[in-house]
């Protein structure tokens, strides 16, 4: 963004280089339609709604999906099976992963899926680690250990890819996560995956987690090995620690739309897209982004708030008079970018979307002016001097059908209707 401008923003986020090296190829695996669902608050939608997500989530290039945990009963078995069936009928890039816990029952059915869909699906089979979790279920490690060499050596002779999952992984302490990644590793494991399951990273703490697991165990394993960061968002540092985990090496972040999942959910996928773009770590289209997370919206009954970043009603929109100003002055020298960023950090362009100027009772005339002439309403004098008058009563923004009512009026008295 900062070069498209050059020297018109001075960018302190790039003083000493970027974080994170410009090329670097990051994928992204969406989570909405498993780990976004066990939301209590949610409405799990019907395989119809879902198909359609799914498609969205391939329209943005997204390369990863969950598309469920199968052994959770028949209604997840089957719309587990129909997703990837679809997958496979249109030829989508999307490639298909499935949850399990760390046993046959439920790493079966991810095989029998993928031989009825006739695609490739990756079992991310998940063990709780950190001592406060062994402690509750009076695990040993030497339990887990045993666990995980059963349950990644069962995928893989089930003809899967295995995806190892260590839950908490945040707190767990580091002789444990040695022992249970490298055996998962030496038992065939081809990705592993770091959670910060209840939300307890901070951004240093994620960059350490992923650096340490990476020198310690990835950069000794003899073949390659993707690592996978898995964040939640109960400290609200989500998507920073997503970042640093992705400074720190990490080849792939999970996500879910509008931050769905346990409590106040994951990393928002949405939110990861536009921070990739801006970081350029991404350039594709993503102008589908604000249907992706409104159809999301519908399908599970989880309102999006009107001032969320991006995707919100008000991402884009303003009603005060100085910020306006500016934003109207620099469409006026027909320079998209520049209107786009004089006040907003997000171009709203990149994202298929577009500012906003309302009029409310932070207004001034230029408001008025420039959405009279948006709206193609000559802004004569006494139709500004009326809007205006109004808006400065109002409690709120003006509606659409508000401002032309008023418009209409004040043309119907200059004429002398």
């Amino acid at each position: 963004m900062s070069d498209e401008l050059g020297d018109l923003i001075y960018d302190w986020n790039a003083v000493a280089g970027p974080e994170i090296p410009p090329g670097r190829k990051v994928t992204l695996d969406d989570e909405t339609l498993r780990d976004g669902l066990q939301n209590p608050s949610v409405f799990d939608p019907p395989i119809e709604d879902k198909l359609k997500i799914l498609h969205l989530m391939e329209s943005l290039g997204i390369e990863m999906v969950n598309i469920g945990l199968p052994g959770a009963g028949p209604r997840a078995y089957a719309d587990t099976e129909a997703l990837a069936k679809e997958i496979a009928r249109a030829g989508l890039r999307i490639r298909p992963n499935c949850a399990a816990r760390t046993v046959e029952a439920d790493i079966r059915p991810i095989a029998e899926i993928s031989q009825r869909a006739g695609i490739a699906i990756e079992a991310a089979t998940f063990l709780g680690s950190s001592p406060i979790r062994r402690l509750v279920e009076d695990w040993t490690v030497d339990h887990l250990q045993r666990t995980t060499e059963k349950a990644v050596g069962y995928a893989r002779s089930l003809g899967l890819r295995a995806m190892y999952v260590t839950e908490d992984t945040m707190r767990t302490d580091p002789e444990t996560l040695k022992c249970l990644y490298s055996t998962a590793i030496e038992a065939g494991a081809e990705s592993v995956v770091l959670c910060d399951t209840v939300g307890h990273a901070t951004p240093r703490g994620a960059y350490n987690l992923v650096k340490f697991v990476i020198d310690e165990v990835v950069s000794r394993a003899g073949r390659p090995i993707r690592v996978d960061w898995h964040g939640h968002n109960d400290r609200g540092l989500s998507i920073a620690n997503s970042f640093a985990a992705i400074a720190a090496g990490a080849d792939q972040v999970h996500a879910a739309a509008i931050s769905l999942g346990e409590r106040v959910g994951n990393t928002p996928m949405e939110l990861m897209l536009v921070n990739l773009r801006l970081a350029g770590l991404i350039d594709r289209d993503l102008s589908p982004l604000k249907e992706y997370a409104e159809t999301v919206s519908r399908a599970t009954r989880t309102p999006i708030p009107a001032n969320y970043p991006v995707v919100g009603r008000d991402a884009f929109r303003t009603s005060t008079g100085v910020h306006a100003a500016a934003i109207i002055k620099a469409f006026r020298k027909g320079n998209r970018m520049l209107a786009n960023s004089v006040y907003s950090g997000v171009p709203s362009h990149l994202f298929g979307l577009e500012q906003a100027i309302e009029i409310g009772p932070l207004s001034g005339r230029s408001n008025v002016t420039y959405w009279l002439e948006r709206h193609g309403i000559e802004p004569r004098d006494e139709l500004v001097d009326a809007v205006f008058q109004a808006a400065k009563q109002s409690p709120r923004v003006l509606s659409d059908d508000e401002i032309r009512a008023i418009a209409a009026g004040a043309g119907a008295a200059a004429r002398g209707d």
